[in-house]
């Protein structure tokens, strides 16, 4: 959404080509009280408005249905926002304020176990004092707040169409986007034409997308691809397919891989109440033998970064604790130290849990290769268990697991994001790890300073502790890819650590 380019979505949009993409993530949820997935976010992104917007390569919301959005002075607890004039839904109603008090009571009333109502802990309540008027009141001051009106969380939904304690099932989607959904078939295809009801930012350069699923099939996205059956792929193509394809055997094919600056992560996850990995000396091992290049090499093809701290690079506050602690080197002779030094004798037996598709195509890969990192060193003897995800899921929140996989797709391009989720009472790792200090001091202070950059003092005091504490390893930072045809052009002004998906800026040359 392009700030400052105020007009229509429609123009000449019937003139120009209609696209299709190809990804493996499925659209769990087409109503934005549940949908709190990469592919359910996609469409999110394009059929619903939100007040606040991230323009493209940007990382600081600007206005979209809004015209003024901000913090009253005083506590940075209450947040007003202003909406355009004349905005309505695809299907001709009105939006007002009205509609948005209703979207944000009914996420947090439905309060769905997969939906994104977790990120408003700290919003007490929404007022509609005028059509064109919504005020939220904070329970405690929240500077990432509006980052998250401005993500997938803070989709607007029209009060008349969707029921106001339970979800909109039947895919009938009614929004203010860019888009609207024309046509859905679940775990097959969603077609979207431009919205000619959208009063906004963004000018549309096609004539609609539609959005062609392979869940969690690489193979067949590959062929898909190479069939000229989609435009171009998005998400769920291997490392291995985006490494041939950046080679001439792309060039020859027709073929071009658009790369951009990513924010997602993985890391490895220990639970501290297992009676192996709940020693520190033991994760203090692992994390001096963890060899991140070796397997980005081998496993990843260079396609993603290494990653020294659970803030990634291109994020305020970003720093490299875990480099700084314990090295880019593995060292055999310091993980001997950790484990002598906690009185831990050798071997070390350890499981370390994995899950084949959800997190990325190369998970279980990049997990035995660490297996055998640790295992070269001759402390630890490793077994490695692939889980399919429902059971996955549902054994490491139980606790079931000593060591596990968790990626982590950002919902806003914020530190809050990659730090608040992840500590305290019902945390998204489910690892039983808690820091006073972190969730009684750091981050309450953090969640107050609406001046970012004031706050990454704070921010890396709490990097440097999770780095001693270790109750997590990052592994790497995603880069953004999409391989497409070359006569798609755009991509390159979607790929960037907002994590929204612009349709409107791709096109096509017939």
């Amino acid at each position: 959404m392009l700030a400052g380019c105020g007009g229509d979505s429609t123009g000449a949009s019937a003139e120009k080509a209609a696209v299709v993409m190809g990804t493996t993530d499925r659209i769990a949820y087409t109503d934005p009280a549940a949908g709190y997935d990469p592919g359910s976010w996609v469409l999110f992104n394009n059929v619903y408005q939100t007040l606040l917007a991230f323009p493209r390569g940007g990382v600081e919301p600007v206005p979209e249905a809004a015209e003024d959005c901000r913090f009253d002075q005083g506590g940075n607890k209450v947040y007003t926002c202003t909406l355009k004039s004349g905005l309505t839904f695809s299907n001709g109603d009105p939006l007002t304020a009205k509609d948005v008090k209703f979207s944000f009571d009914r996420m947090m009333r439905i309060n769905h176990d997969n939906g994104p109502a977790v990120l408003f802990t700290s919003l007490d309540e929404v007022l509609a004092p005028s059509d064109k008027r919504v005020v939220f009141r904070l329970k405690h001051a929240d500077a990432s707040f509006p980052q998250k009106l401005a993500s997938g969380a803070g989709a607007i939904v029209n009060r008349s169409v969707y029921p106001a304690d339970k979800l909109l099932t039947n895919g009938k989607v009614v929004g203010s986007g860019v888009y609207r959904l024309d046509s859905y078939k679940e775990d097959k295809e969603a077609v979207l034409k431009p919205n000619p009801s959208y009063k906004g930012t963004a000018e549309t350069q096609n004539s609609g997308m539609t959005m062609r699923i392979y869940p969690g099939d690489q193979t067949s996205l590959r062929k898909a691809l190479h069939a000229g059956d989609v435009d171009f792929a998005y998400r769920g193509l291997s490392a291995k397919d985006i490494a041939d394809l950046q080679t001439t055997e792309g060039r020859k094919e027709g073929i071009k891989v658009v790369q951009g600056n990513g924010a997602e992560l993985q890391h490895l996850v220990f639970n501290m109440k297992d009676p192996v990995v709940g020693k520190k000396g033991v994760r203090e091992a692992i994390a001096h033998l963890i060899d991140r290049k070796a397997f980005i090499r081998d496993v990843y093809r260079r396609t993603v970064d290494p990653l020294y701290s659970i803030v990634p690079a291109g994020i305020t506050g970003h720093n490299t604790a875990f480099y700084d602690r314990y090295g880019a080197q593995p060292s055999k002779a310091q993980a001997a130290k950790a484990l002598s030094d906690a009185g831990i004798s050798t071997p070390v037996r350890l499981t370390l849990h994995t899950t084949p598709v959800r997190y990325d195509p190369n998970t279980d890969e990049q997990v035995e290769a660490i297996a055998q990192q640790l295992e070269a060193s001759g402390l630890f003897e490793v077994t490695v268990k692939s889980v399919e995800w429902p059971q996955y899921r549902e054994e490491f929140h139980d606790g079931r697991y000593s060591a596990y996989i968790v990626g982590w797709v950002p919902d806003y391009p914020d530190p809050e994001n990659f730090t608040a989720p992840f500590f305290g009472k019902d945390n998204v790792l489910a690892n039983s790890y808690t820091n006073e200090r972190i969730t009684g001091q750091l981050i309450p202070r953090t969640y107050a300073e609406t001046d970012r950059s004031a706050a990454v003092h704070d921010y890396q005091e709490l990097q440097n502790q999770v780095a001693e504490d270790v109750p997590m390893i990052p592994l790497w930072q995603s880069n953004l890819y999409a391989v497409a045809k070359q006569e798609v052009s755009g991509l390159e002004w979607t790929l960037d650590p907002s994590t929204v998906f612009r349709f409107w800026e791709i096109s096509k040359n017939d």
